[in-house]
C-alpha cells in the first residue's frame, strides 16, 4: 500500500532549503541535503522541484513575499525604506539570494526557465506610495523609486558586507535616514512628483551635517 503523501512536504522542503541557504550559502544546498534536512528522501524532493534552480526560485518567491509584505504595511515611503534596509541587515544570506542570484535563475542565457519572469514588485509599491505621498501617478514617480532603491541597496550592500565597520553602523543608519528625508523632501518641494531632476539636484548644503567621520 503505497505511503500517503505529505500536502505539507513542499513547505517543509523550503524551510529546509532556507535553513541551508542560511548556514552555507549555495554551496549547503544540495537536492541530498535538503532532502535529509526535510526528514524526506531525494526522490521526494524531485517529484516536487526538478533541480536545484528550482527549488531557489521558490525561495527566492517566498523571501519576496515576506519583504512585499514587509514594505506594503510601512505607512510612509520613508518607513518602507526603513523596512527594506532592516530586512535586508537582518536577513542576509536571503538578501545575497534576492539580488545576486535572480538573473542568473531567471534571466541569463544559462537558464532553462520559461515561465513568467518575476518583475520588480517592490519598485511598484515603492512608486504606489511615493504617488500617494507626493501626488501624480505611480508611473510618475519611477525615477524617484529607482533613487530610493539605489540608496538603500546600496546602503545596505557596504554594511552587509563590512565595509562600513561595525562600530559605524549606528552612524550610518542615521545617514541614510537623513539621505532619504531629503530625497524626499527636494522632490516635493521642486515639482509636487513629476519627475526626479530636482531631487537630483539637491545640494550638499542641504544634506545634514551628522556623522561625516563615516567611510562614505
Amino acid at each position: 500500500m503505497p505511503r500517503p503523501q505529505d500536502p505539507q512536504l513542499e513547505g517543509k522542503i523550503l524551510d529546509a532549503a532556507q535553513t541551508l541557504w542560511k548556514k552555507g550559502g549555495e554551496k549547503a544546498l544540495t537536492m541530498r541535503t535538503v532532502a535529509k534536512a526535510a526528514g524526506t528522501n531525494t526522490p521526494a524532493v524531485y517529484r516536487r522541484f526538478r533541480n536545484r534552480e528550482d527549488i531557489l526560485r521558490a525561495l527566492l518567491q517566498r523571501i519576496r513575499s515576506e519583504f512585499i509584505g514587509l514594505i506594503e504595511t510601512a505607512p510612509t515611503a520613508h518607513e518602507a525604506g526603513e523596512c527594506y534596509m532592516d530586512f535586508a541587515l537582518s536577513h542576509p544570506r536571503e538578501y545575497e539570494l534576492f539580488f545576486q542570484y535572480e538573473y542568473r535563475l531567471y534571466y541569463s542565457r544559462r537558464s532553462n526557465y520559461m515561465g513568467d519572469k518575476p518583475g520588480r514588485p517592490g519598485m511598484e509599491v515603492m512608486k504606489r506610495k511615493l504617488a500617494e505621498e507626493l501626488g501624480g501617478s505611480a508611473d510618475d514617480r519611477s525615477e524617484l523609486a529607482l533613487a530610493l532603491w539605489m540608496l538603500v541597496h546600496g546602503a545596505a550592500m557596504l554594511i552587509i558586507g563590512k565595509t562600513i565597520l561595525r562600530e559605524d553602523v549606528k552612524a550610518a543608519r542615521e545617514v541614510f535616514s537623513d539621505s532619504v528625508k531629503v530625497l524626499l523632501r527636494a522632490a516635493q518641494a521642486g515639482d509636487s512628483g513629476r519627475g526626479l531632476v530636482p531631487a537630483v539636484g539637491a545640494t550638499t548644503e542641504q544634506l545634514p551635517p551628522s556623522h561625516p567621520e563615516v567611510g562614505l
